[in-house]
């Protein structure tokens, strides 16, 4: 199973999902591409009364051991669906990479 299928099969599971959108950014960055470096938007009614703070360990909880190791980065846009209806079901793209070989 690849790292992106692990990541939904996980976070399908352990929360109430609205919206689910999970991008292999490996490309984008410096090195190989490997399936290390994700873009996770996810809306939910679970993330409703908590911090951004909360969110992210709620998220990093489910996904413990593939924090450890294969994901290198996970950028997370988390919100409840009221939240995505005033972002206009839009979450911010993520910057190109200008570290290592890029440069």
């Amino acid at each position: 199973m690849s790292v992106q299928a692990t990541i939904e099969r996980k976070l399908q599971q352990g929360l109430s999902i609205a919206h689910l959108e999970i991008d292999n950014e490996s490309h984008m960055h410096s090195g190989p591409a490997t399936d290390s470096h994700f873009r996770l938007v996810l809306v939910s009614d679970d993330f409703a009364g908590k911090r951004l703070v909360q969110r992210h360990q709620l998220i990093y909880g489910l996904l413990a051991d593939e924090m450890q190791n294969p994901i290198h980065a996970l950028a997370m846009h988390l919100y409840t669906p009221d939240e995505w209806q005033q972002k206009n079901a839009q979450a911010p793209q993520s910057p190109q990479c200008m570290g290592g070989s890029k440069i």
